[in-house]
């Protein structure tokens, strides 16, 4: 029998194309003032894509890219999907101790880098790699682009490689393919309600799935992809004014003063589909408070970099709503379960790890087979997240496995806590470490943010004593100003640094 499987094959530049040629006068990117078109954005892609294959770049091969948000980032990833090269997203703000490991990790054979981060490149032994700046646009003379793809580009094939946080070690790189990419777009356009066209406020940083997955989701459907460099404010306004959007993606600590400008400009919000993040990290007047500024839902979303959107982000918390539970929402195209230690499907109401497996999974950790073997077993992977599922299908965070306070023998998950504090209106953020003790082993340990001075230690010892059994309850409480919160790139507390303090 013939093979046909090719006939069932998507790839990210096949759908990008498709998508310049129906709407080849649609704006594909907007940057600072400038719109460029599909058919200017897939000549420039093509342009781009013919260069690096004169140098030899094909199928597999790696470039590690160093750039703020800007189009040549989006240019690059798309001339290396159609090619099927691999863009290994770095990290801007690492160190170049890290920086050294993530490119030693994916042995890169091109640096691109944008001229702000030209420093940090220098500062690395790149080991004969050779380094191009990442170009926007090409130059007026540049060859003509080709008409046909490039090479065979499986599915399968691995267009991204994303370092996840590496809160307790070294980051991991996660290879995710086009196969991926575009699954991700689809549950966001199932699960969401966001439609073909819908802009994409690219704000957060592309080196992660928070500015890429939609970015190039916006780019295989024909939405115009707004380019903001960073959380600046007033280009937000300026973009939530003029176009409708889809999931706007915000994170703790970025909420708030968005919210402030948003009320204070006269043109308002012109629609987006929903908005947020992970529900838990936010006090829930602000959730309310932020449907209400935007007229649209909440996304209390989990997932993350190995997962995309799922398996737990169809909950859309209503407008107007001052959440009192949390549950999350399991996501289509996902197959998702509850494990012990052992692998074994835990009991109805218990404790278990999450375990998923679907089409938005990534390939696995670039050249890391420990870590491949530890996270993937019985065709599922272990997310490393501690879940309790609801009468009613829910399920309720519980914290991530590697939180754990062991105190005298009992289980303590700090986000229980943490949930109990944000639940008050005077609390602006919190987090909840463990600290090491001679007779208990570990007890959790409070940093509070608070919005007002009357919350002081006894007051915190009250409200934890009414929501929590005693061996919950924290034994210190440490006020510190919000600003002092490290945090990573996607806006959490970073718990190992708050450990630190102690």
């Amino acid at each position: 029998m013939d093979d046909f499987s090719q006939s069932r094959d998507l790839t990210v530049y096949g759908l990008f194309r498709q998508a310049a040629g129906l709407g080849p006068e649609r704006v594909a990117i907007e940057w600072r003032g400038r719109t460029w078109s599909y058919a200017d954005l897939l000549g420039s892609v093509d342009r781009l894509a013919s260069e690096l294959a004169a140098r030899g770049i094909g199928r597999g091969d790696r470039i590690a890219v160093l750039c703020e948000n800007r189009p040549g980032f989006l240019r690059l990833i798309l001339a290396a999907a159609a090619l099927g090269a691999i863009v290994a997203c770095q990290n801007t703000r690492q160190r170049p101790r890290e920086m050294q490991h993530c490119l030693d990790l994916v042995g890169p054979s091109l640096v691109m880098v944008s001229e702000r981060h030209r420093p940090l490149v220098d500062a690395l032994d790149l080991r004969g790699v050779p380094v191009e700046v990442v170009e926007d646009w090409p130059a007026a003379a540049a060859p003509p682009a080709p008409s046909t793809p490039f090479a065979d580009v499986r599915p399968a094939d691995p267009l991204l490689l994303i370092y996840t946080s590496g809160t307790t070690g070294l980051p991991k790189a996660a290879a995710i393919s086009h196969a991926a990419e575009i699954a991700r777009m689809a549950v966001v356009r199932m699960d969401l309600g966001t439609r073909a066209g819908d802009a994409m406020i690219a704000w957060a940083p592309m080196f992660h799935i928070g500015g890429t997955d939609q970015s190039l989701a916006a780019l295989m459907t024909g939405g115009p992809v707004v380019v903001i460099d960073g959380f600046d404010v007033p280009a937000l306004v300026d973009a939530l004014g003029r176009h409708q959007a889809g999931w706007l993606l915000l994170v703790p600590g970025a909420i708030e003063p968005l919210l402030d400008a948003l009320e204070a400009s006269p043109a308002g919000v012109k629609g987006v589909r929903s908005v947020g993040c992970m529900a838990d990290l936010v006090p829930a007047a602000l959730v309310a408070r932020t449907t209400r500024v935007f007229d649209a839902p909440f996304l209390n979303s989990f997932g993350m970099t190995e997962t995309g959107l799922p398996p737990l982000s169809a909950d859309l918390i209503p407008v107007g709503t001052l959440p009192s539970v949390l549950s999350k929402r399991l996501n289509s195209l996902c197959e998702f379960r509850l494990v012990d230690p052992d692998g074994r499907e835990v009991e109805p109401g218990a404790v278990g790890e999450g375990a998923v497996r679907g089409p938005t999974l990534f390939n696995g950790y670039w050249n890391a087979p420990q870590a491949n073997a530890e996270s993937f077993a019985d065709g599922f992977f272990r997310m490393g997240d501690l879940f309790r599922r609801t009468a009613d299908g829910g399920y309720d965070f519980v914290d991530r496995a590697r939180y754990l306070i062991k105190c005298g023998g009992e289980n303590i998950y700090p986000a229980e806590i943490e949930r109990v504090l944000l639940a008050d209106p005077r609390v602006a953020d919190a987090v909840v470490v463990r600290k090491p003790d001679a007779r208990w082993g570990e007890v959790p340990v409070a940093f509070i943010a608070r919005l007002d001075g009357s919350l002081d230690e006894a007051a915190v010892e009250a409200l934890c004593r009414d929501a929590l059994a005693g061996y919950k309850r924290p034994r210190d409480v440490r006020f510190v100003p919000f600003e002092e919160f490290p945090r990573s790139t996607s806006g959490k507390i970073l718990r190992h640094e708050m450990e630190k303090r102690l």
